[in-house]
């Protein structure tokens, strides 16, 4: 049985690679008929998964190295329970018959990771979870692109936008316990400064996009005082002690930029 395992993770890990590595060369599918009002609820809520696919993994390994357990594990089955209510949401909504098979696959990579988190933590359960969270974000962000494609202004473009900051806050804290409970490859490091350097130069585009009203702006402002401190923290990945104030921080710039998106979406739609 073991024996089993091992190769279905094989052929699982082997999967992944090489349909997201075909998709990325792909022109991304556009969704016929969509309205511009759907288009953009869809964008967020395809968003949204991005987002909680960090989460997911977020959750299992600060569990796994005994940090915010309760609070971590209390998340992690929220976070699950609501990614696959999304993804029946998706499901109904979206006829593309390319859109549907990746939504299918989506759903595999979140049976198999929800298995993991359901066993002992040990470094290659762990291993496998940043792995199928990653084939998780990649599937998301690419039916969040094919409904920009089939929208095509720049409305959609500021949501999408809006919506990867959730995404990333949680990106940066997953890496930064990765690191943490031993995953101290380079592309660890990487991973998490390319966050944080996308997160600010996106912010900083938010902050100026004209068409803000002033709620967006207060907003976006108490998301741009608490940046400004606790960036540092997380660029300071490999010096670590601070895994709980990172938890946190970026908790609440997820929260900050989930009701900006909403704001967003109330505006555009």
């Amino acid at each position: 049985m073991k024996l089993i395992k091992f190769f279905l993770k094989i052929f699982l890990s082997v999967f992944i690679l090489s349909t997201f590595s075909f998709a990325k060369e792909m022109p991304k599918s556009k969704i016929s008929n969509l309205a511009i009002s759907d288009g953009i609820k869809l964008i967020d809520i395809a968003g949204r998964q991005r987002m909680l696919s960090q989460r997911i993994a977020k959750d299992y390994l600060y569990r796994g190295r005994g940090i915010a357990t309760d609070k971590a594990d209390a998340q992690l089955k929220e976070s699950i329970a609501q990614f696959k209510k999304n993804q029946r949401e998706l499901a109904q909504m979206i006829n593309n018959s390319e859109i549907k098979n990746l939504l299918s696959f989506v759903n595999m990579s979140l049976d198999e990771l929800e298995g993991i988190t359901k066993k002992p933590f040990n470094m290659n359960n762990a291993q496998l979870v940043l792995d199928l969270s990653e084939s998780m974000l990649e599937g998301s962000q690419y039916i969040v692109d094919s409904i920009k494609n089939s929208l095509n202004i720049k409305e959609s473009k500021i949501v999408a936008k809006s919506g990867r900051q959730r995404m990333l806050a949680q990106r940066i804290a997953k890496y930064y316990i990765a690191y943490q409970v031993g995953i101290k490859d380079t592309n660890t490091v990487e991973q998490m400064k390319r966050a944080v350097n996308d997160f600010s130069s996106t912010h900083k585009m938010l902050m100026e996009n004209k068409d803000n009203t002033a709620t967006i702006n207060r907003k976006l402002s108490k998301v741009d005082k608490l940046w400004k401190v606790v960036y540092k923290f997380y660029l300071n990945i490999t010096k670590g002690g601070l895994p709980f104030i990172v938890f946190t921080s970026t908790d609440d710039i997820t929260k900050m930029m989930d009701d900006v998106t909403k704001l967003y979406v109330e505006l555009y739609k």
